[in-house]
């Protein structure tokens, strides 16, 4: 259990730098373009590992199409995109806060799945949420959302409906062909609206500060980290997982402050304790 909580720590913790490159390129780069160049270069970063095994296994991928398209599409196509659009008209800080309502929605579905879970789990659930919830609100509980908060939230469906479904993935399909396949089915379905984008609103200019981000998004973020979470949700379930995942806006939260400036007091202290200790108690509980 060690390495899969290890795994989902990494996995949160690179994911929290996507946020805060989201908000850095929010002026620079449209969103869909952001997301469309994101796919492409985790591609290519993932290729050289997985196009063999991927082409080896392409009966076992084509007999479980649907499994595959519908997991592309939550977990690539639309959670990103969701995530870069939030990033126009929100910041860093919140956004980070208000995906970690996905581990809520990861554990509804574990539950229905005839998953009994342990009260240890549910009780650090709760107080980890119960810090997000008075982060987001300011201390006030007065859910006064921005049009971007709005899209974080479809954004913590996606990813929740998509942590939830990998459970379902057939055994035999490989880590890493799962992974490829999935991003490459991913792109596919961004590349229309990424077309549009285009020729609507221009492209951007190739420069330091636009390439580095999307080489950190595609190669760290998008390689690294869904494979770590991927494997970390085959080793100890979507919600064991999810609690782990409430440390992103403890780390957002930093790292925003650290890169851009955004502002960190007294609540977001107080918070953070309050989601450390749930995501601590969380994870020591064991399901029944």
């Amino acid at each position: 259990m060690g390495v899969g909580l290890a795994l989902a720590a990494l996995a949160t913790v690179v994911w929290s730098g996507s946020f805060v490159t989201s908000r850095a390129l929010h002026d620079s780069v449209p969103p869909i373009q952001h997301a469309f160049w994101r796919w492409i270069i985790a591609i290519v970063a993932v290729a050289p590992f997985a196009a063999r095994r991927t082409w080896r296994q392409r009966a076992l991928l084509r007999e479980h199409f649907r499994f595959l398209l519908l997991a592309s599409f939550l977990g690539i196509t639309v959670y990103n995109t969701l995530v870069n659009q939030a990033a126009m008209t929100t910041t860093a800080g919140n956004m980070g806060m208000i995906m970690a309502a996905s581990p809520v929605l990861m554990a509804v579905y574990e539950r229905v799945g005839g998953t009994r879970l342990g009260a240890r789990r549910v009780t650090g659930m709760l107080i980890a949420c119960a810090g997000v919830l008075i982060l987001v609100s300011g201390g006030s509980l007065s859910m006064d959302f921005a049009v971007g908060d709005l899209w974080v939230i479809a954004g913590a469906i996606s990813f929740g409906s998509y942590s939830a479904l990998l459970k379902r993935k057939p055994a035999e399909i490989g880590g890493l062909p799962f992974l490829f396949a999935a991003f490459v089915l991913g792109a596919l379905m961004l590349l229309p609206v990424f077309v549009a984008s285009y020729v609507i609103q221009g492209g951007f200019e190739p420069t330091a500060g636009t390439v580095s981000p999307l080489l950190y998004v595609g190669v760290v973020s998008s390689a690294v980290a869904f494979f770590a979470w991927n494997k970390a949700i085959s080793i100890i379930g979507a919600a064991r997982a999810g609690v782990v995942y409430y440390l992103q806006p403890v780390c957002v939260a930093l790292l925003s402050f650290a890169v851009l400036g955004e502002a960190m007091g007294w609540l977001q202290v107080m918070c953070m304790g309050l989601i450390l200790g749930g995501v601590v108690l969380g994870s020591a509980g064991r399901a029944r």
